[in-house]
């Protein structure tokens, strides 16, 4: 599967001027859900995703989205401990994301809710959480 990138997408000056706020949608699964599919479901499901983020784009709102690899550590405790991936007892992992512009927490929601890795069976979450807006740092 190719990756794909959207980084620095410009939203459409009208939806600027409304002060949208930003959202991160992480995409969880277990393990690589995409293995468990044949060549031709992950044909079609890269055709439907590719399809999703066009809407989201000519919309103006994604900022940028990519699939993430399945390697991967966990630095955690006072010490600095390296924990190798998968990163917890489930196997859940974070497989990619979406950053996105909403109006609303509700808006993000829905915008999660029509992603079409839902539609593949594989038991796929998606975590949507508000990026917090700190003086000095987010511009």
């Amino acid at each position: 599967m190719g990756h794909f990138c959207f980084k620095g997408v410009k939203t459409i000056n009208h939806l600027k001027s409304k002060k949208m706020k930003e959202f991160m949608l992480l995409i969880r699964t277990q393990g690589d859900h995409l293995a468990e599919l044949s060549p031709e479901q992950q044909q079609q499901h890269l055709k439907k995703v590719m399809t999703y983020m066009g809407g989201l784009m000519q919309s103006g709102k994604l900022n940028s989205a990519q699939p993430l690899d399945m390697e991967g550590v966990i630095i955690s405790g006072a010490a600095g401990k390296l924990k190798d991936g998968p990163f917890n007892e489930t196997k859940e992992v974070i497989a990619g994301y979406f950053l996105v512009q909403a109006n609303s927490l509700e808006e993000a929601i829905q915008i999660a809710k029509e992603n079409p890795v839902f539609e593949d069976g594989t038991g796929a979450r998606i975590e949507v959480r508000p990026i917090k807006v700190m003086e000095g740092i987010n511009g």
